[in-house]
């Protein structure tokens, strides 16, 4: 019985690791094909814990997606120029 439990943590570690692969492959692809993106993780803040459903919500947030891409703008201009984002 203890091989049985050891085969499948075997297949089950196997798959995790090849979509891993393949998310990073995906991820490459996606990269050379077409615009560069970037995937950021942002934990919700402390003291708003309450509003859990409204940060989730951001994700799918058009006007905070555009306010996020205003925010990129701003900072790779800076960047240019040399000078350091306030």
């Amino acid at each position: 019985m203890k091989s049985l439990a050891k085969i499948k943590e075997w297949f089950g570690s196997r798959k995790s690791k090849s979509k891993k692969r393949y998310e990073e492959e995906k991820r490459e692809f996606e990269m050379a094909m077409g615009k560069p993106f970037i995937i950021i993780k942002i934990e919700i803040p402390k003291g708003f814990e309450d509003q859990r459903a409204q940060f989730l919500n951001l994700e799918k947030d058009e006007d905070f997606l555009e306010e996020i891409r205003d925010l990129i703008k701003k900072r790779l201009t800076y960047e240019k120029r040399g000078v350091k984002p306030t």
